[in-house]
């Protein structure tokens, strides 16, 4: 029932709309025109006289008995007129429409497709063609009545109708409604043409699906290049709608639609790939989702210095797409856009965009939570160990705080783990590979700081090692204390002025938002009450591992006694 009302709704928007461009407008200026009309000519019929006496047939009869002698100069205006209407329109709209297509490609394609424009051309020309015809019908004795009447309303609605259609140009071209257009007809197309029986359709389908990507992509980076960030937003958010539209209809497509057709094939990004890559995207029937993904690359690539905000909507928008395809259960589709999640990743890092890498990271843990509700531990593994890799990479690039990004997320998607297995267990439903992914995560996160250890970064080892404490409190407050043991007995061998400094800073942090303003909305050293009371339990219980570790070195360590020595 709720989605018939959503559906219905969605009906009454398009009749809401022109009700509102077109009926309302055309309405008043035609109600005010006729009005002042009638009001006057009334006014001299039944008033002034007009200097004769009043017609006893009435105004309206008086009004239609046309003189052939006094409308034959009147007659060839209207048809004048209405050419001259057509000449002001069509010079306006091809200002306006030149103006656009250099800026966006397609747009004179887009506008002459267009219902309405080829409509309201056509009534013009009609208009003016039949008042040719009428202007060369009148004689002495006969007047065309009708046909006179008739052209005296088509050309009255073309004036009317001339300042709603400047609207609706305006309204067609501007950049929002282009975008919107765009995708639209791509998608219609791309249904109809990948649905079809015949090759040549099909191929022609995939062609025109990827000159619309491409499209969306160069008003991208035309957007970026003029700091215009709403355009070049809505732009990113059109490919990914694409791809979301295209993912409801990929059940209904034909088998042959998921061959890179010839038409496509000398497309530059998939010339430059390996065959043996593009049969896998054909044997995973990814390649229209690839190539979407593959504009995102080189939007960030391009947004990275100018417009790196455009880099975060693109994580999210990746994202989007990933739970879409787990949603449909398409997991070739989830790997690439994990794939392409990393590739956004190692971009970040290679130019140093340390605000980049943190938002990156934040729809990939939200993405890893959703595989980890949606029952898949085994991808949710595997991107956790990317994100402990990426974390090191960060570290050894000297990007400390990515480092500290990457050990607080994998602590949270660990109390995520955790939270899923309980309710899983509770309701009976946990299978062994969930009941296992939570202590999988916990010893990634542990491993994560081994190899810096060395290096002694002492900021980065204090935001590991504190979001390792985060957790142990958690699982102390959920009354795992084996899962909190093995974090402190990892963190047994830590310098005891390191643990007294991690245990001050995450006691004076009390409030739950950061002093700035963050996207995560969480500051990362925050703690519930109800974890910070477990504070003073898990360092002693770090006290307590340290000193079983020098009674287990103690006697190792002592020197071996001397045989050779002299007894007492």
């Amino acid at each position: 029932m709720l989605a018939a009302m959503f559906s219905a709704a969605s009906a009454r928007r398009p009749r809401a709309l022109a009700k509102r461009l077109w009926l309302v407008p055309i309405a008043v200026l035609a109600s005010i025109a006729l009005v002042g009309f009638a009001g006057f000519y009334l006014l001299d019929i039944f008033v002034t006289g007009g200097g004769h006496v009043a017609d006893p047939g009435g105004a309206l009869r008086r009004y239609v008995m046309f003189e052939p002698s006094m409308i034959t100069d009147a007659l060839p205006s209207l048809a004048a007129m209405t050419a001259a209407v057509l000449g002001i329109v069509i010079t306006v709209v091809s200002i306006v429409v030149q103006l656009s297509s250099e800026r966006y490609t397609g747009v004179a394609r887009m506008f002459l497709r267009d219902r309405v424009n080829v409509l309201v051309m056509a009534y013009f020309v009609v208009a003016c063609v039949c008042g040719v015809f009428l202007s060369l019908s009148v004689r002495e004795d006969f007047v065309p009545r009708a046909a006179v009447l008739a052209m005296m309303a088509a050309t009255a609605l073309g004036l009317v109708v001339m300042l709603p259609y400047f609207a609706y140009v305006f309204r067609f071209l501007e950049p929002t409604n282009l975008i919107a257009r765009i995708r639209q007809e791509a998608t219609r197309e791309l249904e109809q043409g990948a649905t079809a029986q015949d090759t040549s359709a099909i191929s022609d389908a995939q062609v025109r699906a990827l000159d619309a990507m491409e499209e969306l992509t160069d008003i991208t980076s035309n957007s970026i290049s003029g700091k215009d960030k709403i355009i070049a937003s809505r732009a990113v958010d059109a490919i990914k709608d694409y791809v979301l539209e295209y993912l409801d209809a990929k059940a209904r497509l034909e088998p042959r639609w998921f061959q890179i057709g010839e038409g496509i094939r000398g497309n530059p990004d998939f010339v430059a790939m390996d065959p043996e890559s593009l049969a896998a995207l054909e044997g995973e029937r990814t390649w229209f989702e690839w190539k979407a993904l593959r504009q995102y690359l080189g939007i960030s690539a391009e947004a990275q210095s100018a417009m790196p905000d455009i880099n975060y909507l693109i994580a999210i928008d990746t994202r989007y797409i990933g739970e879409a395809a787990l949603a449909r259960g398409d997991r070739p589709l989830v790997e690439l856009a994990f794939r392409f999640l990393n590739s956004y990743l190692r971009a970040s890092l290679n130019a140093r965009a340390v605000r980049t890498a943190y938002n990156v990271l934040n729809q990939y843990r939200l993405l890893v939570e959703t595989m980890v509700q949606a029952g898949e531990p085994g991808s949710a593994l595997a991107a956790v160990r990317h994100m402990v890799y990426y974390g090191r990479t960060s570290f050894d690039m000297q990007l400390g705080f990515v480092t500290e990004t990457v050990a607080y997320d994998v602590s949270a998607l660990c109390e995520f783990a955790h939270a899923r297995q309980q309710a899983s267990q509770q309701g009976g439903g946990a299978d062994r590979h969930e009941l296992q992914l939570d202590g999988q995560m916990l010893a990634l996160l542990l491993e994560l700081d081994q190899p810096l250890r060395a290096k002694r970064q002492e900021s980065a080892l204090q935001g590991i090692r504190k979001a390792q404490v985060k957790l142990a409190c958690y699982y102390l407050s959920q009354g795992e204390s084996e899962r909190a043991g093995l974090i402190a007995a990892d963190m047994a061998g830590e310098e005891p002025q390191r643990l007294r400094a991690i245990h001050d800073q995450l006691l004076a942090v009390d409030s739950k938002e950061f002093w700035e303003i963050i996207d995560r909305g969480r500051n990362f050293e925050y703690m519930p009450p109800a974890h910070r009371a477990q504070l003073a339990g898990f360092f002693a219980s770090v006290a307590a591992a340290r000193s079983a570790e020098r009674d287990v070195a103690a006697p190792a360590s002592s020197p071996p006694a001397d045989s050779s020595a002299p007894p007492g």
